[in-house]
């Protein structure tokens, strides 16, 4: 591993994968959350048309994918917001359109090529050029500071939005920025897992990270840890054995899911057996007609999202996040 950091396209390769690591999981665990898992997978579709564009123009496709990314992302928002039952079909002319659209910018532009298509649907992270690190970190300096800095507000909105509204946090707002965070993490991890798997890059580790943790703040903790873990060892991968690095740190998240689901299984019988037994110790002390201090701080948890946001170390129970 040492003798690949001798090579500068290697240095950016690890670097890029470290900044997609970060920013993936940060926004799929609200998109988990609020149960929009394939919202990545959408807005990567729409991102052939910047691609397309970019190609057309002769300007960076990076930036063109974020531009047509972010209009996408709200349209979907909005859409979404309507909640009418043709809602489904409006977004799959979104989808379908974005990417039939960027083929054909693609064909007709003076950069046309399979080889220069492939390495945005599948991810060419060994090409990264300077400029194209420079732009994603920036934006994934955006991304993170969103995702954490307004992690308690996001997470209230994700959990229940009617409640959210009532004490006064701006949904609509905060729907929207979530979108368009997401429209922005497509682009950032594009080069290195390609459109077409930058879902399962926003979305297999928070699922993994789910089976052994109890809270979002956990859970959003591991899943970043878990982004980084697959991420560099994917690049690493991919660099000794000569495979593409996109399907390489994606097959590694999804063999993680699988071991750690074969761990939480034990894990959650153990808890249940546990529960079980302080049962009648618990109705024991009970008053009749009154509930119990656990059943009272189950109360609490559940009405944890406050005007000020949720509280993140409530148990997985009351977040939704349980499985």
């Amino acid at each position: 591993m040492i003798d690949m950091l001798n090579y500068d396209f290697m240095q950016r390769a690890l670097i890029a994968a470290i900044l997609v690591g970060v920013t993936a999981p940060a926004v799929g665990v609200y998109l988990v959350q609020r149960r929009q898992a394939l919202m990545g997978d959408g807005i990567g579709h729409v991102a052939l048309t910047g691609v397309g564009l970019g190609f057309l123009f002769q300007t960076s496709p990076i930036w063109m994918a974020v531009l047509v990314c972010v209009l996408g992302a709200i349209v979907m928002e909005l859409v979404r917001a309507r909640g009418k039952q043709r809602g489904d079909i409006a977004l799959a002319m979104l989808f379908y359109g974005g990417m039939a659209c960027g083929k054909l910018l693609v064909s007709v532009s003076a950069q046309a090529g399979s080889g220069s298509l492939e390495s945005y649907l599948w991810g060419s992270i060994l090409t990264v050029s300077p400029s194209d690190l420079g732009t994603i970190a920036v934006l994934a300096a955006v991304v993170i500071a969103i995702t954490i800095g307004l992690r308690r507000q996001l997470f209230a909105v994700c959990q229940d939005e009617e409640f959210a509204r009532v004490t006064g946090i701006p949904v609509r707002v905060l729907n929207l920025l979530l979108a368009v965070t997401a429209a922005v993490t497509v682009t950032v991890a594009m080069r290195v897992v390609g459109l077409l798997l930058v879902s399962a890059l926003m979305v297999v580790p928070v699922a993994a990270a789910q089976q052994l943790t109890r809270s979002f703040a956990a859970t959003q903790a591991a899943a970043i840890a878990l982004g980084i873990t697959v991420a560099v060892a994917g690049v690493t991968g991919s660099y000794q054995a000569d495979v593409p690095s996109g399907p390489a740190i994606v097959l590694l998240a999804i063999a993680i899911f699988a071991v750690f689901s074969a761990i939480a299984a034990p894990l959650a019988r153990r808890r249940h057996r546990a529960a079980v037994d302080h049962g009648p110790e618990v109705c024991k002390t009970a008053i009749p007609g009154q509930a119990t201090s656990a059943q009272q701080n189950t109360g609490d948890d559940l009405h944890a999202t406050t005007a000020n946001g949720a509280r993140e170390s409530d148990p997985i129970a009351s977040t939704g996040l349980a499985q």
